[in-house]
């Protein structure tokens, strides 16, 4: 076991905001556990951290085996965790709702609500028995939180789910000093929001063409999120791109 003063683990490490948040606490001074679906992502991930340490495991956030694994690499190597980032999530097919295929329904759950959960679950059981004892989570809410997309039925029930864990987490948390917290996010620019560059439906049934901002401030912001003393949360952050159609959305 490698000791470090520090530990963050990031799921969806792989690319995007995963991959920024985690670069941004490993140079903040964290030792960052990484993890997603495919272990050359993470990899790369780790060798984008330089020298910083950091563990990479391609871990099924959705499957209960997958994450205990995870979570016993974890204890191995570094004997505690200190953040936990709950960023890993998927979307459906834009489809109408009546139109929505239970399997692309049931992996949305999967991944974006069930996963967080185990996660969850899994750093209660570490954060609740370390020295020093407690910790912080972080969840990935979305702007779909607070108000849907078209087309995005599965999406946005996750999120609005995650507003719900988020609650839950941080009051079940607070005997074992575990902060818990939801960062939700608005058009960053990433892989994932590269289609808004060529419009995207909304409400009224037009397509426009949405701003997006640069990722490294989301990244900075998960930092400052984690970087807080344990008697101090925020609960809830929403940060975006200032002229996206959110507050007017519908």
């Amino acid at each position: 076991m490698s000791t470090h003063d520090k530990v963050a683990l990031v799921t969806g490490a792989g690319s995007g905001i995963g991959r920024h948040s985690a670069l941004a606490l490993a140079e903040a001074g964290y030792a960052v556990v990484l993890v997603g679906r495919r272990q050359d992502a993470l990899e790369e991930t780790a060798k984008l951290a330089g020298s910083a340490p950091t563990l990479a495991v391609a871990t099924d956030v959705g499957d209960p085996e997958s994450v205990n694994a995870l979570f016993v690499q974890i204890e191995e190597h570094f004997g505690r965790l200190d953040v936990l980032f709950n960023n890993a999530g998927r979307g459906a097919p834009a489809v109408l709702l009546e139109d929505l295929e239970y399997a692309d329904w049931q992996a949305v759950i999967d991944v974006n609500l069930t996963g967080v959960f185990l996660c969850t679950q899994a750093a209660f059981k570490i954060m609740k028995d370390q020295q020093p004892h407690g910790g912080r989570i972080i969840n990935n809410g979305s702007i779909s939180a607070t108000a849907p997309r078209p087309n995005s039925a599965a999406y946005t029930a996750t999120k609005h789910a995650i507003t719900g864990l988020t609650k839950a987490t941080s009051l079940d948390g607070r005997k074992y000093d575990i902060a818990c917290g939801q960062i939700d996010i608005g058009n960053a620019a990433t892989n994932m929001t590269e289609r808004m560059n060529d419009g995207v439906p909304q409400a009224d049934g037009s397509n426009m063409v949405e701003p997006r901002f640069d990722v490294e401030h989301v990244a900075r912001a998960v930092v400052q999120m984690a970087e807080l003393p344990l008697d101090t949360n925020v609960l809830f952050m929403t940060i975006m791109a200032t002229k996206m159609p959110f507050v007017a959305r519908g």
